[in-house]
């Protein structure tokens, strides 16, 4: 029997994709390259071939893999293979925004919990993400603290933990995700209570992320992180 809201004490957070836009911030960064160039493209395409490119065994972190990743996939968007074009790409996640209700919820939700990001991104990418949503987290873990990326179970394990230094356990997080592969899946497995926020619900496909090879019913299930805030406030009332 999954654990009520309330009883949680902790909040766990995927980062990019589930508060920070970031397929609207490279479809957007994508359409600049184009127009600057002369041509035009399809977001919903150029979202299929980064998830192509990105997962790779030669992939580097994220966001920095961001030029390998254009300068791959530019030939097949009609885009010049030009370096400064991917380093671009790359820099554009500086000015990333939040999705609507990502800062509003995180405040409300900072009220009741310590929220702690999990982020694949590196340091210096995340320092911008915070920014853009209110700096709200009690604590951080980005893949250069973890020195690996979700799904691996060791970047959960860092977090159980740090977790665990203030004297409580797993068994006190909800992990929150819109990544079925990256989290969802893998946190269940871990034993963790989790809650897909579907960011997808209105598009078809799995967009920039990659698609899991099965599908996870997750313990909580909103289709936006004000869902998820307006939840907690009705189980506290």
């Amino acid at each position: 029997m999954r654990k009520s809201l309330p009883e949680f004490k902790y909040l766990t957070f995927d980062v990019v994709g589930t508060l920070i836009d970031f397929e609207g911030g490279l479809k957007s960064c994508f359409a600049e390259i184009a127009a600057e160039t002369g041509n035009e493209i399809d977001g919903e395409q150029a979202l299929s071939l980064y998830r192509e490119a990105r997962y790779c065994d030669d992939a580097d972190l994220f966001p920095d893999d961001l030029v390998r990743v254009y300068l791959a996939i530019a030939p097949k968007l009609g885009l010049p293979a030009d370096r400064k074009y991917g380093e671009r790409l790359r820099d554009s996640a500086k000015s990333w925004k939040g999705f609507a209700d990502s800062a509003a919820a995180l405040a409300r939700l900072g009220q009741n919990y310590r929220l702690v990001a999990m982020t694949n991104a590196r340091r210096w990418a995340f320092a911008f993400f915070e920014k853009e949503l209110g700096n709200p987290f009690h604590a951080a873990f980005t893949a250069d603290d973890t020195g690996t990326e979700k799904p691996d179970p060791a970047f959960f394990e860092t977090v159980f933990a740090y977790i665990a230094s203030e004297g409580h356990s797993k068994d006190d997080i909800l992990h929150v995700a819109q990544s079925q592969y990256h989290d969802i899946g893998i946190s269940r497995k871990l034993g963790v209570t989790n809650c897909w926020i579907e960011r997808r619900h209105a598009e078809k496909g799995y967009g920039g992320t990659i698609e899991p090879t099965e599908f996870t019913t997750p313990d909580y299930h909103f289709t936006s992180m004000a869902g998820l805030a307006d939840a907690v406030a009705a189980a506290r009332a």
